[in-house]
């Protein structure tokens, strides 16, 4: 077997996470109450429609300014490279608001259009979206011809889906950005609350919280 001799492009940037709480549980109780559509039917139960209708919402949302990388199940993981990136400030902090808007009234579409009275489906209601910024570099490689990134830098976007958010402003929609991204982007931190995360293997990330609701 030769050596591979494609190693990957490196690029410094945006990476960010749409991540939907409550989505495992959520399908997991779907899948319990509807067995017979989920594992026999030709068509799965509806309230699958409405999660694809949801990361629809988030895609078309946050794409353009960003680019979407892949999905990963409950989350959504875009980028923007410099110096392309395009999007900085006030209006990143817009973009994620009205982001956050679409996942809404995707909800309340979901809402009307649902006939299903199992209990189960009732609690689309109850799933929720976060986001997580970072900034820095990663490297893009080609990967069975689709685009993947590495690097520390993707690692520690990751690992702050896990976060003490919660501990700060309670049980509310919320974006957390690494200092490192509200310094390399502008954006102003009036509205947010500073806060450290600490992972094991990593250096501590000075992160701002920010309430969307």
């Amino acid at each position: 077997m030769s050596s591979p001799t494609y190693r990957g492009t490196r690029t410094r940037g945006s990476l960010l996470l749409a991540d939907i709480s409550g989505y495992t549980g959520f399908l997991n109780a779907v899948a319990a109450a509807h067995h017979d559509l989920v594992y026999d039917a030709e068509e799965p139960p509806a309230a699958y429609a409405f999660v694809s209708d949801l990361l629809d919402r988030i895609v078309s949302a946050v794409v353009p300014p960003f680019r979407l990388i892949k999905f990963e199940g409950d989350a959504v993981f875009v980028i923007a490279d410099e110096p392309e990136a395009s999007i900085h400030g006030p209006a990143l902090v817009s973009c994620l608001r009205a982001c956050h808007l679409a996942f809404r009234e995707g909800l309340a579409v979901a809402k009307d259009a649902s006939t299903c009275t199992c209990g189960s489906c009732a609690h689309i209601h109850d799933l929720g979206l976060k986001f997580v910024l970072h900034h820095g570099e990663y490297v893009t490689q080609r990967i069975v011809g689709r685009e993947e990134l590495a690097g520390p830098d993707v690692i520690v976007a990751h690992r702050l889906l896990k976060n003490h958010a919660r501990d700060l402003i309670g049980a509310r929609p919320y974006a957390l950005l690494t200092d490192v991204a509200l310094l390399a982007l502008e954006v102003p931190a009036d509205e947010m609350i500073a806060a450290t995360e600490t992972y094991d293997g990593l250096p501590s990330v000075p992160v701002h919280v920010l309430a969307l609701d």
